[in-house]
């Protein structure tokens, strides 16, 4: 990359072939970065604030082709863009594809030069092209983009008055939920575009029931741009604005193309057998059989309230209980758990959902409260032994389907906390008569625990994301769920017919949803192609058979030149990789190594960007010779939490070690003892506020805190990494006068913050930030939206909210500006400070925060009513000390600046005496930049 000035030019477009709930977004970003002159290149390393210049790269064409043909969506992106600069820069491609689905193909043309995307072996890639890894240029290929989505980008050095062309290609099966599925198209352009479309098309032999389009931004005089023919078996959806209809204005640069284009539709479903597709030796059964009665269900809701669960999480889980509880049927059968620590039912078995049991159970959920630890064993066996014993009592409708609904946002931490031993212990009371699902909610989950407990019970589980709207992803949850039309149901086909086939047993079908089953035919006689289905019904057992016949797509689609014809096939692989993939974490230990060398093949196969593949990406040489290729990866849902949990100022690859051994936590027996040990553990310190010290413990879902109190116009020196070089201090100012009350508050107002190796300084205040580096300054205001980037340090700046500080190879820091109204008469603004990737500094490392950043051990017992109910006292050991401490909470203002959400924590009385090295005095210096 020839130079660092430079920013993202236009956010372009994005489309992917998209279901209900199932998010397949898109989105292309063309971005330019202006090569300097060979003699101002090295000053151009030094610190630049990123400037747009937008008429150096023209994107000239923008099409999304998404052929759907049997739910099996097939999309093609294609961008063509001019450098139109004199001179050589490098040109980012970026775009959005949904989490499921498989990038199959990616090219590039650039002066008739095409480089195709190689699909590998994860592991060979990765050794093969080592030093790329090593350098970190591979990292930015694929990264999360938003809840449901990834981000694929690559860029390319493109010489003065040059083109380039860039074609994705993805691949995914589009999921029936809630009646219906969905193709989402995210248009974005920021600019006019000389040749824009989006068309799709949809071929469904079974016939097209409905099909609605439409999107946020089209207006009166956009509307009737939107092309729709819509015939008994296929779709055509086009949308093509000239560039004068893109314009926001007459004579104006600004587009009116700027939100999201949505399709929706269903198909017909006049058999109750489902509809066989057989093309090229392959098959595909859609069963989701019309008008059947619903099943009754018993549910039992286990609901964490430990003190995680604090503020909004648990007022919107209160929220969607209550609207869930309204959704249930008389003939409805329901229970409630909470618990913590301890276990707490509404009522010792199910309950049936009459009007006045429902309105008693919603003043009952209206009162749960956090408060403790996370015992999930004990919960979750509390509501099946209760679904066991009514069914051993016959207080359930014999025919009816026991469901157990777990919502939970944190680690086990209390009771038996080893969660393999809590898959076991819940497989085995289960024993396959119940099915689990399991919620997930926030970042802090351990997802990949309840994804496998939940598929060896009959379930699945769903992460539910921490925002305005959780209480609607609860509530969309539970109406996927909520009616359930068959159990057990089994699709059966002649064996001397089909091998390779794709799962054909399930536990449950839904109503809105679809059972899909592929496999591959022995041989292309039909005549003794029969398909049985079976399951249980509400009142009978169902029970369906028919005979399998081919499609003539030629004489269904007579005008249309087919070229989508192993459509079958590559569906049969896509679903089977799945499968696969699904079998290697939940199976045996044999099962598990064979169903991942199985899905490695055939993701090799046909060329499927995998978790066990990546698409290797060769780039064309530059002036300095080879450039390094890229490797995209498919993100599993565990990169995928750990980089939202990075993105949302959240600790940096925290490193979980499970005790495995029952441990009592906060709230116990007045003999229980909490033992916490961190050695090699990453930490997440911060300091904010009045002002708290935080010192969270991600393993055991706890946090020890302190207040720092001394005279306006003191500095602490908070880090001191003499092997780095690294040093921050922070000085804390006092109210404007004193408050009526005689107390005055002391704040964090200016951070120092000094890379002596690097010869990087930063001063940032409440009023602005100044960067020192290589004899030049910078200087940011907080009212500034920037992003600076250099060789040693990156900063970016997010207006009047916070500052991210990267130092090359090291530690991040994030601090918060908290804005106090200015005519305020005692309070004023300040700032918090927040630690990331504390693991990446040295052993010697010290200070007020430092000397946390390695792990702390403690034990804690003897608990005791404190001064408030609430809030009880207990003894704790630590650094060889006996400590009176208090269980609390601080305010974490991360996820919410203004509000701050509160951390259960063990406060420490007296400026932290007995848990700091020394007094807190000890930490006094006498400068910005000074040591102690």
């Amino acid at each position: 990359m020839s130079g660092l000035l430079g920013v993202r030019l236009l956010l372009l477009w994005g489309s992917a072939c998209f279901w209900l709930l199932g998010l397949a977004r898109g989105a292309l970003v063309i971005s330019g970065y202006h090569g300097a002159p060979q003699e101002t290149r090295g000053a151009a390393r030094s610190l630049q604030k990123r400037s747009a210049n937008e008429a150096t790269v023209e994107v000239y064409s923008v099409t999304v082709d998404c052929t759907v043909t049997s739910r099996f969506a097939h999309t093609v992106m294609t961008t063509k863009a001019l450098n139109k600069a004199n001179s050589s820069q490098e040109i980012f491609f970026e775009v959005e594809l949904p989490k499921t689905a498989f990038i199959t193909n990616f090219s590039m043309e650039i002066e008739g030069q095409v480089y195709v995307g190689e699909v590998k072996e994860k592991e060979k890639a990765k050794k093969q092209y080592e030093k790329a890894v090593s350098s970190g240029q591979t990292a930015g290929l694929v990264k999360v983009s938003g809840r449901k989505m990834e981000k694929f980008s690559v860029s390319v050095n493109i010489a003065g008055n040059s083109n380039v062309t860039f074609i994705l290609t993805y691949e995914e099966l589009l999921q029936r939920k809630l009646g219906q599925y969905e193709i989402l198209i995210r248009v974005k352009p920021k600019q006019l575009v000389q040749d824009f479309q989006i068309v799709t098309n949809i071929y469904e032999p079974q016939g097209i029931s409905y099909v609605d389009t439409h999107a946020t931004f089209l207006s009166n005089e956009l509307l009737p741009l939107v092309e729709k023919t819509v015939t008994d078996k296929k779709a055509h959806i086009s949308f093509s604005p000239t560039i004068e209809q893109q314009r926001k204005c007459l004579g104006c640069d600004g587009t009116l193309i700027d939100g999201d284009f949505v399709i929706k539709y269903d198909v017909n479903r006049a058999k109750s057998l489902g509809d066989i597709q057989i093309v090229n030796g392959y098959f595909v059964h859609f069963f989701a059989p019309p008008d059947l009665p619903r099943v009754p269900k018993n549910v039992v809701f286990v609901i964490d309230r430990s003190g995680s669960m604090s503020g909004r999480k648990m007022a919107q889980t209160r929220e969607a209980l209550l609207v869930i509880l309204k959704d249930l049927h008389e003939d409805d059968h329901f229970a409630l758990i909470q618990f913590d620590h301890n276990i707490d039912s509404w009522k010792d078995s199910l309950t049936k959902a009459t009007q006045e049991n429902l309105s008693e159970a919603m003043v009952y959920v209206q009162k749960i409260k956090d408060l403790g630890g996370t015992n999930i064993n004990d919960a979750v066996l509390r509501g099946v032994n209760m679904l066991v014993k009514d069914r051993q009592e016959k207080k359930l409708p014999e025919r009816s389907i026991d469901m157990i609904i777990l919502l939970t946002d944190g680690m086990p931490n209390y009771g038996e906390s080893n969660p393999l031993k809590i898959q076991e212990n819940v497989r085995s009371a289960i024993g396959g008569n119940m099915s689990l699902f399991c919620l997930g909610f926030g970042d802090d989950v351990d997802y990949s625990f309840l994804d496998v407990m939940s598929k060896q019970n009959k379930g699945l589980a769903r992460r539910i994301y921490e925002g305005s709207d959780a209480t609607l992803q609860l509530q969309g949850f539970y109406e996927e769920v909520s009616s359930p039309l068959l159990s057990e149901v089994d699709l059966r086909y002649p064996d001397n017919a089909v091998d390779f086939l794709t799962t054909n047993n399930f536990n449950q079908l839904f109503n809105g949803s679809e059972i899909v089953v592929a496999g591959r035919l022995i041989d292309n006689d039909l005549d003794n192609f029969l398909v049985e289905v079976f399951g249980q019904g509400f009142q009978e057992d169902f029970k369906v058979q028919g005979q399998a016949s081919t499609v003539d797509w030629d004489a269904m689609y007579p005008d249309e030149e087919y070229i989508f014809g192993d459509f079958t096939e590559r569906l049969w692989a896509y679903l089977t990789i799945q499968q696969l993939m699904e079998k290697s974490k939940s199976g045996a230990p044999d099962e598990k190594d064979n169903a991942t060398a199985k899905a490695l093949d055939m993701s090799l196969h046909y060329s499927f960007v995998t978790p066990l593949t990546s698409m290797v990406v060769t780039k064309p040489d530059t002036e300095d010779g080879p450039d390094t290729p890229f490797i995209a990866d498919k993100l599993t849902e565990e990169q995928r939490q750990q980089a939202e949990r990075v993105a949302h100022g959240f600790a940096s690859s925290p490193t979980y070690i499970h005790s495995y051994h029952k441990s009592p936590t906060y709230f116990g027996a007045i003999a229980a003892m909490l033992s916490a040990r961190h050695s090699d553990l990453q930490l997440d310190l911060s300091v904010d506020g009045d002002p708290h010290v935080i010192i969270e413990l991600p393993d055991r879902e706890d946090a020890l805190c302190f207040n720092i109190n001394n005279k306006p116009g003191t500095i602490f020196n908070l880090v001191r990494d003499p092997k780095s070089g690294i040093l921050v201090n922070g000085q804390i100012i006092g109210d404007k006068k004193i408050p009526p009350d005689g107390k005055i508050n002391t704040y964090f107002w200016r951070f120092g913050i000094v890379h002596q190796t690097l010869g990087v300084r930063l001063e940032v205040s409440t009023q602005d930030i100044s960067v020192f580096q290589d004899g030049k300054l910078v200087k940011l205001l907080w009212s500034d939206a920037a992003s600076l980037k250099g060789p040693n340090v990156d900063l970016s700046l997010t207006k009047d909210h916070s500052l991210t500080v990267t130092l090359k190879d090291s530690v991040k820091f994030v601090i918060l500006l908290h804005k106090v109204w200015e005519k305020h008469p005692y309070h004023r603004d300040y700032l918090g400070f927040y630690t990331l990737d504390s693991h990446l500094l040295s052993p010697s490392v010290h200070g007020l925060l430092g000397q946390f950043y390695h792990g702390i051990e403690y034990e804690v017992t003897d608990l005791r009513p404190g001064e408030v109910p609430e809030k009880p006292d207990a003894t704790m050991y630590v650094k060889g000390q006996e400590l009176n401490v208090t269980r609390g909470w601080q305010r974490d203002f991360r996820g919410d600046v203004k509000n701050g959400e509160n951390v259960p924590c063990w406060f420490i009385h007296n400026n932290g005496t007995g848990i700091l090295d020394g007094d807190a005095t000890d930490y006094i210096v006498y400068g910005l930049f000074k040591t102690v």
